[in-house]
């Protein structure tokens, strides 16, 4: 029994080291069998074995060989594969490392490696069911029905989205790579890097000016640096395309806002020393490489360029040729276009005269207002952004030919867009857009220094509507004729053959109606408009009566509310009574005393709160140091600072010693007197504190500018009246006329 108790240590102490790590228990055991005291004897495999025992046992300890517990051997079997985890911990461990979406792949790589692993196939019982989590969780309601979720869970992959990538725009060969050899512009651009002077473009673009400095300076260098300001700047691509029109050169390097420009090899001087520069576009496709062309001529051919009915290259987009079609017929083009195409028209180049040009006909549909709401406004500044600009102007004056391009636009479309030249001196977009409405009568959408938009308007009508318009009042005046002249004639058909036709009488005709027209038409008139002016200004005067009246009645009820404020504040403090037994000075000790008070730098200033009981108290601090205090007050007026002053005098019981005027206000210069005493409590009760001081200052300047504006109102009833009293008289005198 002995032994069986004392066997119990040897597989406590191996499991206790077998939950420790496996490199380490391997290591204790290897220093377990070296040591010689406890080792095990390997020559009696059939007899007992000496055991280690602990220090209170006297005799040794024997063991059969099957009751021993070998350490050496692992008691664990380790899997065959080593790289494939255990089924517990693929869906149970903790993937550390990572969050989110990466989390929940690495679940689902695990789920997917246990499913396919088989080591949970001794686990299946019976027919092998696809695990689907999602359909199997279940809710009982409170009515005991069981519900199923339909969501998907969260591990649950889902369909693969498809994504269109967007396809890479095609980059588009220059002239420069198009004609030049592959040596010749790798040596032009490692050159161009290397520049350092370059021409400057201003605002007004490429000028002549800048393309005769880019000639004088391809006179001594094949390479011309430019650089661009706004806004140009802006659209490289276009400055390209301007710079090679222009200057016959081509463009070998750019980068942000500096063009390189080469002169090309077709430039020579002539005999009068004047420079000659050929086309190099046309004149330089001699050195253009074969495989360049082969790939220009290739790269056209498989891009399928579309053709028009002629068989012809279509060029530019689609909104580039309905915007061409557009302006097709309105005037020159503007070639120094700083935005992309389609280019617009230049309105300067336009007519400034256009001879018997007049505004256009307007008529507006019946039911409708000419004038535009605010959301029709907002919509069609929507609707402008977008759209391309189809002039370009830079004249203030003399709009005559632009305005008749105008209304050629609006027969197609509803807006103009007109944009403002750039580097243009003593440009006036107010005074472009006056004109131009004057001029065409549109609807002035919009306007700034960039740009201005036109609206063509709701009672816009195109040139064959006002015609057909025009066409068919002169139809109904026609028939207005033809019915009058067959009057006449049966008139004369059946009239009395005594009496003459000048006594047939013309009740019922036209020229009745016109006769009356011309007779009495224009006195009803002006009778008509006369009493309608009348009676609107009758009507706007009384109307402006009644809101001042209505005014004025709220400031006096304001006046009233802040006197009964100020009377309660006024009531809670009173002045102390003045002391009879002053004390005396003499002028001499008056002149020191003031001389003294002027030069003191430390002062008491009085503000917008005047004198409580925080200024008395402020009094005393500064007579504990010295005999005079001085006092400045900001108040204008000298009455209220004799006022300030005596009250001062009174509430502290000195003697006032002068009051003098500086810079920043009135000094009031206070003597403490010879029998001063310095009193128990500086803070007198009689007097407001600072808080109700500030209240009643307030209400006074309250009250003070209420009665100000009260006053302007009365002032304005009284010449309302004055002005109704006239315009009835008129109005009582105008039916005697």
């Amino acid at each position: 029994m002995f032994t069986t108790l004392l066997k119990s240590p040897i597989p406590f102490f191996s499991s206790f080291n077998s939950t420790q790590n496996p490199s380490k228990t391997q290591k204790g055991n290897h220093s377990f069998n070296k040591n010689s005291k406890f080792s095990v004897s390997k020559t009696h495999r059939n007899g007992p074995i000496k055991m280690p025992t602990p220090p209170w046992m006297k005799g040794p300890l024997l063991l059969q060989p099957d009751e021993v517990l070998n350490a050496s051997k692992p008691t664990t079997k380790r899997s065959s594969n080593n790289n494939s985890k255990a089924p517990e911990k693929a869906l149970f461990g903790k993937q550390s490392g990572v969050r989110g979406k990466k989390v929940m792949k690495k679940i689902i790589r695990d789920v997917e490696k246990l499913q396919g692993n088989g080591a949970l196939d001794d686990t299946q019982i019976g027919k092998f069911e696809e695990f689907e989590i999602g359909n199997w969780l279940e809710e009982i309601g409170s009515d005991g029905e069981v519900k199923k979720f339909d969501r998907k869970m969260p591990w649950v992959r889902e369909e693969e989205k498809v994504v269109f990538r967007r396809m890479k725009k095609e980059k588009v060969l220059t002239q420069a790579e198009i004609i030049l050899d592959n040596d010749l512009l790798e040596r032009l651009r490692k050159k161009a890097t290397r520049m350092r002077k370059w021409v400057k473009v201003m605002k007004a673009g490429v000028t002549q000016d800048v393309v005769d400095e880019i000639r004088l300076a391809w006179g001594n260098n094949e390479l011309v640096m430019l650089k661009f300001g706004v806004p140009l700047c802006r659209n490289m691509d276009r400055a390209s395309e301007i710079v090679e029109m222009k200057t016959g050169g081509l463009v070998v390097w750019c980068k942000k806002d500096i063009l390189v420009v080469y002169r090309g090899q077709n430039h020579w001087l002539t005999s009068n020393g004047q420079r000659v520069f050929n086309n190099l576009a046309s004149d330089n496709n001699t050195t253009m490489s074969p495989e360049k062309s082969n790939a220009s001529t290739w790269g056209r051919s498989l891009n399928g360029e579309d053709r028009d009915e002629n068989n012809q290259p279509v060029v530019g987009s689609l909104y580039e040729r309905e915007t061409d079609r557009l302006l097709d017929g309105l005037g020159p083009r503007f070639i120094d276009w700083w935005m992309r195409k389609p280019l617009p028209v230049d309105a300067d180049l336009l007519p400034e005269v256009v001879p018997g040009f007049k505004p256009p006909t307007r008529l507006s549909p019946p039911k409708t207002r000419p004038k535009l709401t605010d959301e029709e406004l907002t919509n069609l500044r929507k609707l402008a952004h977008p759209l391309p600009f189809h002039f370009v102007l830079g004249r203030n004056r003399n709009l005559q030919g632009l305005a008749n391009s105008i209304l050629k636009l609006w027969e197609k479309s509803l807006i103009a867009k007109i944009a403002i030249k750039w580097g243009v001196q003593n440009t006036d977009n107010e005074q472009m857009a006056n004109e131009l409405k004057d001029l065409t009568g549109g609807v002035l959408l919009l306007r700034n220094k960039f740009l201005i938009i036109f609206y063509r308007g709701k009672d816009f009508l195109p040139q064959g509507v006002a015609n057909s318009v025009m066409e068919r009042e002169m139809a109904l005046r026609r028939c207005q004729l033809i019915e009058e002249g067959a009057r006449v004639k049966v008139a004369e058909t059946f009239q009395v053959a005594n009496e003459s036709l000048a006594k047939t009488s013309t009740v019922g005709t036209l020229a009745e109606f016109q006769d009356i027209q011309t007779k009495y038409g224009v006195l009803e008139k002006e009778n008509n408009e006369l009493e309608i002016q009348i009676e609107a200004q009758k009507e706007n005067l009384e109307r402006e009566l009644r809101n001042q009246e209505r005014k004025l009645a709220i400031l006096n009820g304001k006046i009233e509310k802040s006197a009964k404020k100020l009377a309660k504040l006024n009531s809670s403090w009173q002045t102390a009574e003045p002391d009879l037994d002053l004390e005396t000075i003499t002028e001499e000790e008056r002149e020191c005393l003031r001389k003294i008070g002027l030069k003191l730098s430390s002062c008491l200033v009085l503000g917008r709160r005047g004198v409580f009981n925080g200024v008395i108290e402020g009094v005393h601090q500064h007579w504990k140091h010295r005999e005079v205090v001085k006092v400045i007050t900001m108040q204008r007026a000298f009455l209220r600072v004799i006022y300030t002053a005596k009250m001062l005098v009174a509430e502290s019981g000195g003697i006032l010693v002068s009051v003098e005027k500086l810079k920043e206000g009135h000094a009031i210069i206070i003597y403490r007197g010879k029998n001063y005493r310095r009193p128990s409590k500086l803070m007198t009760d009689h007097l407001l504190t600072k808080r109700e001081a500030l209240q009643r200052s307030i209400e006074l300047q309250r009250i003070g500018s209420l009665k100000f504006f009260a006053y302007q109102r009365r002032q304005a009833i009284l010449d309302l009246k004055l002005k109704l009293a006239k315009l009835e008289e008129q109005g009582v005198a105008s039916p005697q006329g």
